[in-house]
């Protein structure tokens, strides 16, 4: 049988846990449509968006500050918008998913469980910040909580279902797996499902490759045969996880959110970059690359002409 095609999402900027150390992260509207237009072109069939305010490169959850860039994408391109509902670590799920409710994308993230996301660390490495609102942050992350409890997760399932979105499940240690088995058992998600299995985020499992087997392994046990699966790595870990992972029949996902780098020591000139290096990998391997129309069926997607932007 032959290997499905390998879907790569690209994500775009960060909000989270990306501060702006790197010039050629976007943050402007401008600066966003341009860099997801060329990541579609060099071979992304899916786009994973957030939004940062264009005057300090700030978390933005505002619907208007994606109305900027939104539209363009979609009349440059045919990949599949995919919106965050993460926001940032201080945001309610009211506010997180507001962005979602409004321009009813193809996909949009839905992480499944609370935890500890630090990347305090960082903030012994840098002497120098772009904006005065990044140091504190990222010194400050130690004391924060990611807050996805069941009762979010019920919320972001219930006001967005009448959407048709299907959600990226963001599963950043096992426990999350079994959170999301709940979930479907309830009834809130109905297969086949997209998980994006992250590993590399201070609170969440590890970048080993014994962790992606493990994770794998518990999701076949948990899910059979009704899912597809993506995986996330951060930091130095993003390309040898990616490429590991569409080797054992995967998707990836990289972009200047998840690694500000190409390899090792350099700066990412942009995320079309990044998605060059993983598509020439993944195709020098054997494997051919989903197309966003290809990345549709297998995803089980509404289809481009049903958003509202």
């Amino acid at each position: 049988m032959a290997r499905p095609k390998t879907i790569i999402t690209c994500a775009i900027t960060g909000a989270i846990h990306t501060p702006t150390m790197s010039d050629a992260l976007p943050y402007t509207a401008d600066d966003i449509a341009s860099q997801a237009i060329a990541a579609a072109e060099a071979g992304a069939s899916v786009l994973h968006l957030h939004a940062r305010n264009p005057g300090d490169g700030s978390v933005s959850i505002d619907p208007d500050t994606f109305a900027a860039f939104l539209p363009r994408i979609k009349q440059a391109t045919n990949a599949v918008v995919n919106i965050s509902t993460g926001g940032s670590l201080k945001n309610t799920i009211e506010e997180r998913i507001a962005p979602a409710l409004r321009f009813s994308p193809e996909m949009c993230s839905m992480n499944m469980g609370s935890m500890n996301f630090s990347f305090h660390p960082l903030a012994k490495r840098h002497t120098e910040w772009k904006f005065d609102w990044e140091k504190d942050y990222v010194s400050n992350s130690d004391t924060y909580i990611f807050r996805n409890t069941f009762a979010d997760i019920e919320r972001a399932a219930t006001q967005l279902a009448p959407h048709g979105i299907k959600f990226e499940h963001e599963c950043y240690d096992v426990g999350h797996l079994y959170n999301l088995k709940f979930c479907m058992d309830i009834g809130l998600f109905k297969a086949p499902i997209f998980i994006q299995f992250i590993f590399g985020i201070l609170g969440g499992i590890g970048p080993d490759i014994d962790n992606l087997i493990f994770m794998k392994r518990a999701a076949d046990r948990l899910l059979g045969d009704d899912y597809r699966w993506s995986v996330l790595g951060a930091g130095a870990a993003q390309m040898p996880f990616a490429t590991t992972a569409s080797q054992m029949g995967g998707n990836v996902r990289v972009g200047l959110e998840d690694s500000l780098f190409i390899s090792r020591a350099k700066l990412a000139e942009s995320n079309a970059q990044q998605v060059m290096k993983i598509r020439r990998i993944v195709e020098e391997l054997g494997s051919e690359i989903a197309s966003p129309d290809e990345a549709r069926e297998l995803l089980a997607l509404k289809g481009g002409d049903r958003v509202a932007f």
